[in-house]
């Protein structure tokens, strides 16, 4: 087996690294003082002339096809971005995409939709949860009801991420109650904020937030339908499984990043005459650290790798990265925030801010527990084979 990576996926990490080091890290203590003062984080025009910067770099469109000016690198290159993009805790990300699903849209909807969010001058959301419809999707209520040649819909969708700041949503809506969720009873739309659907700031315990989103007779054209009728819930899903792999990945960075301010701060730090390094609860700590952030990155590449093979189901492979990748990050920051002691714990470092981000992670497109119920559920029906592609 080679798990060595090849030069050009080293030349693309190692610039990335590079970008991420000079333009963003140096932003993390403005972002600190600005959260301690109750201020807003990263502005939309921020983000942009970052983007823009990380453009000139190279960086544009990571899963975006050639055809619309994007990378199109492999899922196992964008895995190896994503984990440099989590060595800081500045909500970036590079430009030049769209929603996967919106590659779904007509010619026209394309010009006015998919082109102008690849290009940044839109920003979409995608609403799918709803209160009663978290980790169960399947039970979503938001109704679409003709009328005429358009669409009707009523209803709340929560935790959508983005929420505040979309010019439009993508949602899934229930069009045919009879038919159910998971037999055609739902269909996409691509819903414009000035339509008349309205937004709320979701206080988090992390930075930022969510929003929920509220659908008083809001009317869409039918001119809006992403995909086709009934096609909803599948065009969910395939939205949710791409960030089976990215999370992880930006776990990773994460973790890296705590871990080494660990080490750093045990070979300098000193109680009672000594490094605190040389305490063997801070050695195992540390061990056990670096042990399930290296099986975490196998399980995340694996992963990807899985995604870049043509014919290959990428489910099974991809909820164990993001089950296991969630539960490593939240235990290595918690380990990284206990050797800082006191300071650690104060909002002077960064870690106080990953402890609160990465606990999202065992929420967030996929609880734990589904993750759970897919891997079993795979293994019980027969879907995957134990040890995987080498079974």
């Amino acid at each position: 087996m080679d798990f060595s990576l090849s030069d050009e996926q080293r030349a693309i990490r190692d610039t990335a690294r590079a970008f991420i080091t000079k333009e963003i890290l140096p932003l993390e203590q403005q972002l600190l003082r600005r959260e301690r003062l109750h201020q807003p984080g990263l502005e939309r025009e921020e983000l942009r002339e970052l983007q823009l910067k990380a453009k000139k770099f190279g960086f544009w469109g990571l899963s975006t096809p050639q055809e619309y000016g994007g990378m199109e690198l492999p899922a196992v290159t964008q895995s190896l971005i994503w984990t440099e993009i989590g060595r800081s805790f500045v909500p970036f990300r590079f430009g030049g995409e769209a929603d996967n699903i919106l590659y779904y849209a007509n010619e026209a909807q394309k010009r006015e939709y998919l082109l102008p969010t690849i290009a940044g001058e839109r920003v979409s959301c995608f609403a799918i949860t709803e209160p009663g419809a978290g980790s169960d999707a399947a039970n979503i209520k938001l109704s679409a009801r003709r009328d005429g040649t358009d669409w009707i819909l009523n209803g709340e969708k929560t935790f959508i991420t983005g929420g505040n700041d979309a010019d439009f949503a993508i949602v899934i809506a229930v069009t045919d109650k009879d038919r159910g969720v998971r037999g055609g009873g739902t269909t996409a739309f691509l819903v414009d904020r000035e339509m008349g659907w309205k937004s709320e700031f979701i206080q988090t315990m992390g930075e930022g937030g969510p929003a929920s989103l509220v659908f008083d007779d809001v009317r869409v054209p039918a001119s809006n339908v992403l995909g086709e009728i009934g096609q909803g819930f599948d065009l969910g899903m395939q939205w949710i499984g791409k960030g089976r792999y990215i999370i992880p990945s930006h776990a990773l960075g994460i973790a890296q990043r705590a871990l080494q301010m660990a080490i750093d701060h045990a070979n300098t730090r000193e109680t009672f005459g000594k490094k605190i390094g040389t305490n063997q609860a801070v050695q195992w700590m540390i061990a056990d650290s670096e042990t399930e952030l290296e099986a975490a990155r196998w399980l995340v590449l694996r992963a990807a790798w899985t995604v870049d093979q043509n014919g290959m189901e990428p489910r099974h492979s991809s909820s164990m990265a993001k089950l296991y990748g969630a539960g490593m990050v939240n235990r290595v920051v918690d380990r990284a925030l206990q050797i800082h002691g006191g300071m650690g714990y104060t909002r002077e470092l960064p870690l106080e801010r990953m402890y609160r981000q990465v606990r999202l992670f065992r929420i967030f497109e996929g609880t734990d527990e589904m993750q759970r119920l897919i891997i079993s559920r795979d293994l019980l029906k027969g879907y995957s084979k134990l040890g995987g592609h080498l079974a």
